[in-house]
């Protein structure tokens, strides 16, 4: 259809220039006037046919005068380029048909590429004058000029404009993986574009990978980023298919396990015989495993009970029944690097993750340490919270950075909950301030995030009628509460705000439910039938949820699906649970820290071994089944004259033998 409008239009085009050829023959023109004449002629041939009747009456009367003036203005159009005015060169470019500088552009490309088709051509063309050559007509020649001048505008690119390299790389900086490589596709200096390193660098920030690096680390984050997302799957698959190394992190020398903590790559542990462990998983051998005691309580026999412990990146610390505090260094680990002791049993201990700031609380006293610039430990701030109605103590906290205090420098906030009551305590203020407190309705869970606060509120008596039992979501920059969720008959034994995805929040339940509900409209993402005793704690990203439950159970969902992936089970409840992109770490400890009819001494370590506890360490990163991630215990070779080997999964010495040859 396309083709037959086209040589219609072509046909019609012939039969206008045939007219005009013909009415123009017909004419006794005895000068040929020049280019620029006939254009000015045609300009006031035009302008005259398109005025009205009346200007026409009015100007035959000045005939002479206007064919006086033509004339000058012909002359003056003779006049050489250089001479003419900067409004005449102008005019005559309007006349021309020049309206833009991309005309000018478009008649280059014309002329180049006219000669290269002459030059083509020029063999085939010669072969040709020997034959009788048809008499061409001029009408012919426009007709085919203006065919050809049409193919020629729609060869030319319509992104023809030079912009400077640095715009078109802010343009391009909006686009994703998949438009990136589309532009790549258009033409060679879009392919330059498409292929920067600036842009792929900015693109493996904003998708979290290699923080902190600069565009000069790596010579093509282009494969950068391929490889890293590459790996980011291959991760999640081992994830959903179990798959990766599982390794139990003992010590039997410590006998009941009392309180596990991890960040990152650190693990530690304290037992009932007072001593800490320490783990780096990235280097099983480092010198910083065994934490010693203070010099001051070394000689104290019997030793106390680890009540509670806490590790970030920089320091680990660990509290005894006695009221006993001792913070080391996880880079040289051996001795501690401070210490002090609180009247009275330390009831609850917090470490914050982005910093040494640590506090703790015995009975009512909250106490917040802190080191100087120059590592030098000093009190911050203490205080004694108001004595409640029914409880006498302390039951959680949590230590979170608030940007919110003099001079604009990152000030500690504490959260802490008594009873019914939740305080925030910050070095700056006189005494703890209120940020919730209902009569009757103790607090049963609490966390927070850096702008935050969410804790799990029993309703008693008539509250019940109204909905159940609630977790209240407070801002931590005015005080105020923001929503109240949950709705449950059950306490809410564990919430997770922290460590969930931005406007997420995960919590357990004891009616055996796990939650998911969105922040910013209050609703239920997901809920989970989990766990037949109770959900002890819970974490989740932005694709799974991993719970543990009273009955040993650890439990591995999709949160999208709902469907669960995997568990395991060990004995003991769940109490710590902690995962990150490629790791899990999960803590089985008993209730019992003195279980009945256990004899567990130093002469029969293998003894009721099924009362300590268990740290199990998973590792689901595509380089799991290396040599360095198998803990040296069970990289023995029978070599050491000393230790012991009791339920322990060798890596098969015995089968390394010196001079040993497959050809043997």
């Amino acid at each position: 259809m396309a083709e037959d409008e086209l040589l219609a239009f072509r046909e019609h085009w012939k039969q206008e220039l045939t007219i005009k050829n013909e009415a123009h023959s017909n004419c006794n023109v005895t000068l040929q006037p020049s280019r620029e004449d006939s254009k000015l002629k045609r300009y006031f041939e035009d302008f005259g046919q398109n005025r009205s009747e009346p200007e026409k009456r009015q100007d035959s009367t000045s005939q002479g005068s206007s064919k006086g003036g033509q004339e000058a203005f012909l002359s003056a159009a003779k006049t050489p380029k250089e001479d003419q005015p900067e409004y005449v060169s102008i005019a005559e470019g309007l006349l021309d048909g020049r309206t833009s500088p991309l005309l000018e552009r478009i008649q280059e490309e014309r002329t180049r590429r006219k000669r290269q088709y002459h030059s083509l051509t020029s063999a085939c063309n010669t072969s040709s004058q020997q034959q009788p050559q048809r008499k061409i007509n001029k009408g012919d020649k426009l007709v085919d000029q203006f065919i050809q001048d049409l193919n020629e505008t729609n060869d030319i690119p319509f992104f023809d404009i030079e912009l400077p390299y640095e715009l078109a790389l802010k343009i391009f900086q909006y686009l994703s993986r998949t438009e990136l490589g589309r532009c790549a596709q258009v033409s060679k200096a879009w392919g330059v574009l498409a292929e920067d390193e600036v842009l792929w660098f900015r693109m493996c920030q904003t998708e979290g990978y290699h923080h902190g690096a600069s565009v000069s680390d790596s010579p093509c984050w282009k494969s950068m980023l391929r490889d890293c997302r590459n790996s980011e799957n291959t991760v999640r698959s081992n994830w959903k298919n179990r798959v990766g190394s599982i390794s139990q992190l003992q010590y039997e020398l410590g006998k009941v396990l009392c309180d596990v903590s991890s960040c990152d790559s650190y693990v530690v542990a304290g037992y009932t015989s007072g001593d800490v462990r320490l783990w780096d998983t990235l280097h099983w051998d480092s010198a910083a495993s065994f934490l010693k005691p203070s010099p001051l309580t070394a000689d104290v026999t019997p030793r106390p009970h680890v009540s509670h412990i806490r590790v970030n990146n920089t320091v680990a610390v660990a509290a005894y029944d006695d009221g006993c505090v001792d913070v080391w260094s996880t880079e040289t680990g051996q001795e501690p690097v401070h210490h002090f002791q609180i009247p009275g049993r330390v009831h609850a201990l917090a470490l914050s993750l982005e910093s040494p700031t640590l506090a703790t609380a015995a009975g009512l006293d909250v106490r917040l340490d802190q080191p100087d610039e120059r590592g030098y430990w000093r009190t911050l701030c203490q205080a004694t919270l108001p004595k409640p109605r029914l409880w006498s103590q302390v039951e959680s906290m949590v230590v979170v950075p608030w940007a919110g205090g003099r001079g604009g420098d990152s000030v500690p906030l504490v959260a802490l909950s008594a009873g019914e009551t939740v305080y925030l305590l910050a070095p700056e203020d006189l005494e703890p301030r209120v940020l919730h407190t209902v009569y009757g309705h103790p607090i049963t869970c609490l966390d927070a995030s850096a702008s935050h606060a969410a804790l799990g509120i029993k309703s008693c008596g008539w509250a019940m009628n109204d909905g159940g039992n609630k977790i209240q979501v407070y801002s931590l920059e005015t005080g105020q509460s923001e929503m109240s969720v949950g709705n449950s008959a059950g306490d809410f034994s564990c919430v997770n705000l922290r460590d969930s995805p931005p406007h997420m929040l995960v919590c357990g339940n004891k009616d055996r439910r796990v939650r998911v509900f969105d922040l910013r409209t209050g609703s239920s993402v997901t809920s989970l039938y989990a766990h037949h005793m109770g959900v002890t704690s819970v974490q989740a990203d932005d694709w799974k949820i991993v719970s543990g439950g009273g009955e040993g159970l650890v439990c591995v969902w999709e949160m999208r699906m709902g469907a669960k992936l995997w568990e395991m089970h060990n004995r003991h409840p769940v109490r710590h649970l902690r995962f990150n992109t490629s790791t899990l770490v999960t803590a089985n400890i008993p209730d019992e820290k003195s279980p009945r009819g256990a004899c567990i001494t130093d002469d029969d370590l293998t003894a009721h071994r099924r009362h300590r506890g268990v740290i199990c360490h998973y590792d689901f990163s595509e380089d799991s089944t290396s040599q360095d991630h198998v803990l040296p215990i069970c990289r023995s070779n029978y070599v050491e004259s000393s230790g012991y080997n009791y339920n322990i999964g060798l890596a098969v010495p015995y089968d390394i033998l010196s001079g040993s040859h497959a050809s043997h």
